[in-house]
């Protein structure tokens, strides 16, 4: 099994940018699952609208699965901004796999601020300014808000990224102790 270093976040929290460059800092692969979704399925916003949000769901934790179990080497993962927030009932296995991706010593959180008002603005604006998603700003906003309590009380590291992508990358590494020999990417 090869280390895994989950991001997990809304959208526009830097989990693509911060992914990448710790990816590279660790000599690791970086995997965005919203990109393989895309990839998969084509765009993701088409893929709501035509088969709705559990579906989508559904097929994200299942490609999730199937991307995790064929890792080959230390992987950076970003997941899809609601991974964490899906319906308890999605899946049989999906509580399981929530517990396990939030208690795992990798595990990171990304919020453009850990206050509440200033994560919903700079969420929005990112999240209005991709293309894939369909541009609703109150849509977005409603988004946030839900998610933002359910994601500060998950059990694992929170970083707020709205500082230096570099300080940011360092603060992680050395909080996940990946900057440790003992910690180093090969298999574990």
């Amino acid at each position: 099994m090869y280390r895994l270093l989950h991001l997990i976040g809304p959208g526009g929290a830097g989990k693509t940018t911060i992914g990448a460059m710790l990816a590279d800092k660790l000599g690791w692969q970086f995997i965005d699952l919203d990109e393989r979704f895309m990839a998969a399925q084509g765009d993701i916003s088409s893929f709501i609208q035509h088969h709705g949000y559990q579906c989508y769901a559904r097929c994200n934790v299942e490609l999730y699965t199937t991307l995790k179990s064929s890792l080959l080497q230390g992987t950076v993962l970003a997941l899809s901004s609601g991974f964490m927030t899906y319906d308890q009932n999605l899946l049989p296995a999906y509580p399981a796999l929530l517990r396990t991706i939030e208690h795992d010593p990798l595990t990171t959180l990304l919020l453009p601020s850990f206050a509440l008002e200033a994560c919903v603005e700079i969420t929005v604006r990112r999240q209005l300014s991709r293309p894939w998603l369909s541009g609703n700003g109150p849509q977005e906003e409603r988004k946030i808000r839900q998610r933002f309590p359910l994601l500060r009380a998950l059990g694992c590291r929170q970083f707020e990224s709205g500082i230096a992508a570099d300080v940011l990358v360092e603060q992680i590494w050395k909080a996940t102790c990946l900057s440790s020999p003992i910690n180093s990417p090969a298999p574990g």
